[in-house]
């Protein structure tokens, strides 16, 4: 983090993207990787080489899997990771408790 110091009094400087990040956390992630598992889970935090931690996680073996394997907390390595996909929460979707995730969402490689 940039700091400033004006008369003793500190103001933090962002950058666009990690505005961006900060406005993820808590939000669900569909993470695609590189062996072709899905992890879904909550976005906690990530560092520098694109590592991302998730909480309450699932996997799915793949897309077409409908059987999730819990995982509790996980760290993503950022080299494994292909497609990341944010959640979009629409009105439809809090009565049947689904989430979906839109392409226009998709950050490919890396964050």
């Amino acid at each position: 983090m940039d700091i400033n110091y004006n008369h003793g009094k500190t103001t933090p400087e962002e950058s666009p993207m990690k505005t961006k990040l900060k406005s993820w956390l808590n939000r669900t992630l569909k993470i695609r990787m590189t062996d072709g598992r899905v992890l879904i889970g909550a976005f906690l935090c990530t560092d520098r080489d694109a590592n991302v931690i998730l909480g309450s996680c699932e996997e799915y073996l793949s897309d077409e899997h409908t059987e999730p394997r819990a995982l509790g907390l996980v760290m993503v390595p950022g080299r494994h990771i292909v497609t990341i996909h944010l959640d979009c929460w629409m009105p439809d979707d809090l009565t049947t408790n689904k989430i979906k995730f839109q392409d226009n969402q998709c950050l490919e490689n890396k964050i």
